[in-house]
């Protein structure tokens, strides 16, 4: 084979290669972390998206993560909302796949009443699941021991009481405590048409029902969600990232 002839087959599958990508460069994410989180939790999740084509949005929660300079005790959940509602809107996003994790199921669901319109696909990704003038209090605060949620509370915040070493970073940092009070209003019934998956995550040890996520994946489940069952902890994005990666792809068929 002469070397002009293997020129042009490099330079046509380099052509085959690049329309490929093209034609799979279709979907935006945007990705909502959790309580005490940040987007720096969903940096390999967007990084393994992108090398499959698609575009990817990471908002980080004011408060949290690079920006936990801003905490106070202020911050509602609607300062959450707005949050992603303002990226959405300043990208100028359409046909977004909108991804929730954990408390960001509580965010998603009252970004897709603000903007039903600009929402393909709606993901929870064991992930809370409000219905009008519930608050992740009414929904998760009594569960477990005692007072839940409100025994880790102080000044404000809910503390991740997890974390030993606060001059380490990144790390999940004090969760403003309103944003788990308020209950979330949604007004806007076009937010029930747009299509939802919810993926409970599941210790392989453990039964679905035992799941602290469970009541909201059957609630999805009745709801006419698709739903998908997931073994794996409750932060898949860390320990099961190829697995995490598959599931949020093939959600953007």
């Amino acid at each position: 084979m002469n070397y002009c002839r293997l020129l042009m087959i490099t330079f046509c599958f380099s052509l085959l290669v690049v329309s490929v990508n093209a034609f799979a460069q279709s979907s935006t994410y945007v990705i909502v972390h959790g309580a005490w989180g940040g987007a720096w939790q969903f940096k390999n999740t967007a990084a393994e998206l992108e090398k499959k084509g698609n575009k990817i949005y990471r908002p980080t929660l004011t408060g949290l993560g690079e920006r936990y300079h801003l905490a106070d005790t202020s911050i509602r959940l609607q300062t959450h909302i707005n949050d992603v509602v303002n990226t959405i809107l300043f990208e100028d996003l359409r046909d977004v796949i909108l991804v929730g994790h954990s408390y960001g199921g509580m965010v998603i669901t009252g970004v897709a009443d603000s903007l039903p319109d600009r929402i393909r696909k709606l993901v929870y990704l064991d992930a809370i699941l409000p219905d009008d003038q519930q608050s992740v209090m009414t929904l998760m605060g009594n569960s477990g021991a005692k007072n839940g949620l409100l025994k880790f509370e102080k000044e404000g915040y809910i503390l991740p009481f997890w974390v030993k070493n606060y001059s380490k970073f990144p790390r999940d940092v004090p969760h403003p405590l309103k944003t788990m009070t308020d209950r979330i209003s949604l007004k806007n019934a076009k937010r029930l048409d747009i299509p939802s998956t919810y993926i409970l995550t599941y210790e392989d040890s453990r039964s679905l029902e035992e799941d602290d996520f469970y009541p909201f994946y059957k609630k999805a489940k009745d709801l006419g969600f698709k739903t998908i069952e997931f073994i794996g902890d409750h932060n898949p994005q860390i320990k099961k990232l190829k697995e995490l990666v598959d599931l949020l792809e093939r959600e953007n068929k």
